[in-house]
């Protein structure tokens, strides 16, 4: 008679993971934040709310992990698509630093409207406001790793000389980083791809008259 083989739990971890945060991902966009439960999102992904409460200790960090996932996934296609090795997700250095910042920022609208990522990153953005330990978590592992790419870009512009020696990144990043934020967030403009670009052009040449240069 031929031995049974035993269960493998960490496939079935994943699988019950999984499904917690798709169900998650998709019952925020369904009913809000202010509605998903724990309860409720046992039910959609057919698991026991303990098992949930095993792993996380509110709604709030199930779905900051849910949204990570989502972003890590993200990353890995765009990365397979363009032939990078996984995780090597950077900014473009084309020696165009205009070029570059206008690229990524208008892939960032282009995932802000989109409503796969809208609402839940949303939600994380309120709930980190009231709940500080949360909003810890959201800006070291969500928020942090993305304006450390940017980060980078500028130091590589200021030791080509594109930018002023004396530049400060963190300062700069928030030229263009922190209007497109405010203006998804607070819903006090269109995002498109046109407003990216001048962000950027705003953020590199001021809003003054440029001296005329003979070309």
């Amino acid at each position: 008679m031929a031995q049974k083989t035993a269960p493998d739990s960490t496939r079935r971890s994943e699988r019950s993971r999984r499904a917690i945060y798709d169900a998650a991902l998709a019952l925020v966009g369904e009913v809000g934040y202010a509605k998903l439960t724990i309860e409720a999102i046992a039910a959609r992904a057919g698991v026991g709310k303990q098992t949930i409460y095993r792993w996380w200790t509110s709604k709030g960090a199930v779905l900051l992990d849910a949204f990570l996932d989502l972003g890590e996934q993200a990353s890995r296609a765009a990365s397979e698509n363009a032939g990078k090795a996984e995780n090597e997700t950077e900014i473009p250095n084309s020696g165009d630093l205009e070029a570059d910042l206008k690229y990524v920022l208008r892939a960032t609208v282009d995932e802000f409207n989109d409503a796969k990522y809208d609402a839940p990153y949303r939600a994380l953005a309120a709930e980190g406001l009231l709940n500080p330990e949360l909003g810890a978590e959201f800006v070291e592992k969500l928020l942090e790793p993305q304006l450390q790419l940017y980060v980078k870009r500028v130091e590589q512009a200021r030791e080509a000389g594109h930018v002023v020696p004396d530049v400060d990144p963190r300062i700069a990043l928030e030229l263009w980083a922190s209007p497109l934020a405010q203006r998804w967030l607070m819903r006090s403009g269109p995002l498109t791809h046109d407003y990216a670009d001048k962000l950027v052009e705003y953020a590199l040449y001021g809003i003054t008259p440029r001296p005329f240069s003979a070309s």
